[in-house]
């Protein structure tokens, strides 16, 4: 399919006239006869300068739209999990909501009860977007056999990555494409150590997590990708983990890792050869953004598509929402409307952005593809400085313009890459944690007591992982690990 275009600031105006401006308005019904209601919706992101600015462009559309005018409630990423926590427990009156995998625990919110089964829902006022919306992504935010949110449409696999600075991949002529496993980067580290003394050759931070080929379904415990027997495990106790601390150990003797790799944050300022991201397609032009130079990046495994990675971004209605129907409806908009989609994730066209004509060689090369447009968009600087959001928060990025920095093609490789992502075999699985819950609070301690050390080679693995492995049964590992078999013996049998 191709995308059909519209001039949104022409759209914009023909809708201005008589409608709902903004939040403030005392109006109830727009130019239809259509009472408008207003929607709650948390999401997760720092405050923009033109938040509001850009509200009242979406209001005014949505209103005359579907009778749904918007209070948009961002909260900063270090206090989204504790807000939602107690918006959620306190009974707070909100209509929609921002969870996913890692923050705002999606799995443990729809089964305590908390958002709306959405499957009758999506029949009716979400049809067009069900469709459109790959089905690995419906599968994925199942729980218990009903849907408790709507997918936000991106990357579908978890694809980690080593990350080149581009300038020594050139200056040593270093194959990167070829580098895959943390064994395959040693003689080049050892290269950078011995000839470029002012780059760290492996630059790591606390956040750093050593490449694990399992399925952490309840960290540590998970399935070992490809093992199609399902057969718990322990990730400390595998034969891979045990050889990559090994390894990280030998590297920070050797100097090619950042002495404070332990304790880290990121300091852009440092030079590095190496370093881990979790990818996607054309990750590497983010990457080299936010560092301000160019970097190239190579998969250190196959894509997998786990739960976790399935439900990286997902939008859920609350299970006391006066507006359900509304509020699936805005979700069916958002995901399905062009000029509503691109108003919410760069702002309004003449103010945030601007149309760019692509090269001519970029618009034949891509002629044929779905997902493409014809013209690029470019940030100006009151975007950059004023309205800067985390765009796959709010819905999916198939239907969004590309950068001028960016390839025309870009959707259709992200597409490519989600058909050719594997799924693992533990894709599909809930664990029910409830009958090993005090087992599982106590893991946090532990790992974060020892992982981070471990992780980065700051610690000798033959002294202290015994000491890890000590403490994890001591809290109860092998409980988690017997129930965790139980459970997916028994789904297993269901598939």
């Amino acid at each position: 399919m191709k995308f059909k275009k519209m001039t949104a600031l022409g759209l914009a105006a023909a809708l201005a006239a008589g409608a709902l401006t903004g939040c403030g308005s005392k109006e109830t019904k727009n130019e239809n006869g259509q009472e408008v209601v207003e929607l709650t919706w948390y999401q997760v992101g720092d405050s923009q300068a033109d938040d509001d600015k850009v509200l009242e462009e979406v209001n005014k559309y949505t209103s005359e739209k579907i009778g749904v005018k918007l209070n948009l409630v961002k909260v900063g990423w270090g206090d989204y999990n504790q807000k939602m926590q107690v918006v959620i427990n306190t009974g707070d009156e909100w209509d929609m909501c921002f969870t996913c995998s890692w923050a705002n625990d999606y799995l443990q919110n729809a089964q305590k009860g908390a958002f709306l089964e959405l499957d009758d829902l999506l029949a009716k006022q979400g049809k067009e977007m069900y469709e459109k919306i790959d089905s690995r992504f419906w599968k994925a935010a199942m729980v218990g056999g009903k849907t408790y949110g709507v997918p936000s449409e991106k990357e579908i696999g978890s694809c980690p990555m080593w990350v080149f600075t581009k300038e020594y991949v050139d200056k040593y002529d270093v194959p990167y494409e070829d580098l895959h496993s943390l064994e395959d980067l040693e003689p080049w580290l050892e290269l950078i150590k011995e000839k470029e003394p002012d780059v760290v050759p492996m630059y790591l931070t606390k956040d750093y997590t050593a490449p694990t080929y399992m399925d952490k379904i309840q960290d540590p415990v998970g399935i070992e990708y490809g093992d199609e027997g399902l057969t718990v495990k322990n990730v400390f106790e595998t034969e891979k983990m045990q050889s990559t601390l090994k390894t990280m150990r030998k590297y920070y003797l050797a100097g090619y890792i950042n002495k404070d790799a332990a304790t880290a944050s990121d300091d852009k300022s440092v030079k590095r050869f190496v370093t881990k991201g979790d990818g996607q397609p054309y990750a590497e032009l983010i990457w080299g953004k936010d560092l301000g130079y160019e970097v190239v990046a190579t998969q250190i495994m196959d894509t997998q598509v786990t739960n976790a990675s399935a439900r990286g971004a997902l939008t859920a209605i609350n299970k006391n929402s006066k507006h359900p129907e509304k509020a699936m409806e805005l979700l069916n908009l958002i995901n399905t409307d062009e000029y509503l989609r691109n108003l919410l994730n760069y702002g309004i066209e003449g103010v945030h952005w601007d149309k760019a004509e692509p090269d001519a060689e970029e618009v034949k090369a891509a002629e044929g593809k779905d997902y493409v447009y014809d013209f690029k968009i470019k940030l100006n600087e009151t975007a950059k400085k004023d309205y800067s959001v985390p765009y796959w928060v709010q819905g999916g990025l198939f239907n969004t313009y590309v950068l001028d920095n960016e390839p025309l093609d870009k959707w259709a490789t992200f597409k490519a890459f989600n058909d050719a992502s594997e799924e693992a075999p533990s894709f599909g699985f809930d664990f029910n944690l409830d009958p090993v819950s005090t087992q599982v609070a106590g893991f946090r301690n532990v790992l974060d007591e020892f992982g981070k050390s471990l992780y980065t080679g700051s610690v000798d693995p033959d002294e202290y992982l015994p000491q890890l492995m000590k403490k994890l049964e001591a809290t109860g590992v092998q409980d988690v690990i017997d129930e965790m078999q139980s459970q997916i013996d028994e789904w297993k049998g269901t598939k």
